[in-house]
């Protein structure tokens, strides 16, 4: 029987991460897929609603196998740069044919560009146990400039660590984002696990 990666991807963070998914990438889809993933759609249609103009370059931070950004082209945008730490997960992404470009970073620079490079960020199923650190939000929002849009989802494992909420709660309070969009629905719904998505405005 082919291993399920979900059973214990929440266990992972940080130290083995990268090796972690580079073993999951030939199965990944076939995976996150037979279990419903929607937040990728939710995410692009939050974005597409609130970014009218679909000719500025967005960064599909933590792209994986590409299901993210095959959701933001059908949402209308088609200049998409994918960041992953994962070669494996690229290989898979690279042949979606949605990507202008896509890169390989590491944990300790993620986000090797100028600030307001892109008109937005997406950092879908990204940050959260199993996945990014919450630090990398900030590097996300330090790399952007006012009036781009920041989209991200926590889905129910993050949440129940209130940092994650609050972290979100605290850049809208002392005015670093202005918050667009918050919406909780679903994530992986065969396996009952919801997701909060988020759209956020640097200010």
């Amino acid at each position: 029987m082919p291993r399920k990666f979900l059973d214990n991807v929440y266990d992972h963070i940080g130290t083995g991460i990268q090796s972690f998914y580079d073993d999951w990438a030939d199965t990944y889809e076939a995976e996150v897929n037979e279990n419903g993933y929607v937040t990728p759609s939710r995410c692009a249609r939050a974005l597409a609603t609130h970014l009218e103009k679909k000719t500025g370059a967005i960064l599909d931070f933590g792209c994986g196998t590409g299901l993210s950004g095959v959701a933001l082209n059908a949402a209308g945008f088609h200049v998409i740069d994918g960041f992953d730490l994962s070669a494996e997960m690229l290989t898979h992404a690279r042949a979606k044919k949605v990507y202008r470009s896509t890169q390989q970073v590491t944990a300790d620079n993620p986000l090797p560009f100028s600030t307001g490079s892109y008109a937005a960020i997406a950092a879908i199923g990204v940050i959260g146990p199993g996945a990014a650190p919450l630090e990398v939000f900030d590097d996300i929002i330090d790399q952007l400039a006012p009036g781009n849009l920041f989209v991200f989802s926590f889905n129910d494992h993050a949440l129940e660590d209130p940092q994650y909420a609050a972290k979100v709660a605290s850049s809208v309070d002392s005015g670093v984002l202005k918050l667009l969009v918050q919406d909780h629905g679903p994530h992986l719904p065969a396996r009952n696990i919801n997701s909060t998505v988020y759209l956020t405005e640097k200010l």
